[in-house]
């Protein structure tokens, strides 16, 4: 990966912005209440989102979030999903890629998790130099 890449996250019911570039909804469940028709995207890649039994611990409850980061960046770190988010990377047409959310929390999600995580997978030859 040659390409130094912009990892923003913007949540699923605010307009799109003229900088998301490539926009990846990273819920496992389609956001309530959106048109899938309206709603623009690029790709879902619901397989990047926390597991099922993960999410449902969780349950946006801000005392588990520390316990929550720790189990989805291990997760993350799993040759599949470091293959995967790549793979995201590969078909952005753009540097920058927007991981799309629902959640009402704005700092407490798991695409704040998951943006530091492409962070470093991607750019990680870039901070280096």
């Amino acid at each position: 990966m040659n390409r130094h890449f912009t990892i923003q996250i913007r949540r699923a019911y605010e307009a799109p912005g003229a900088d998301d570039g490539f926009r990846v909804l990273v819920d496992r469940l389609w956001p309530r209440g959106l048109s899938k028709e309206k709603f623009k995207f690029d790709l879902w890649c619901k397989d990047l989102a926390p597991t099922s039994t993960l999410r449902t611990w969780f349950g946006h409850n801000v005392d588990r979030w520390q316990g929550f980061c720790e189990s989805y960046e291990q997760e993350l770190r799993t040759p599949e999903q470091q293959e995967l988010m790549r793979d995201v990377a590969a078909q952005a047409t753009q540097s920058t890629i927007t991981l799309v959310y629902g959640a009402k929390d704005t700092e407490h999600n798991q695409a704040v998790v998951l943006a530091t995580e492409m962070d470093h997978l991607l750019n990680a030859k870039h901070k280096k130099a």
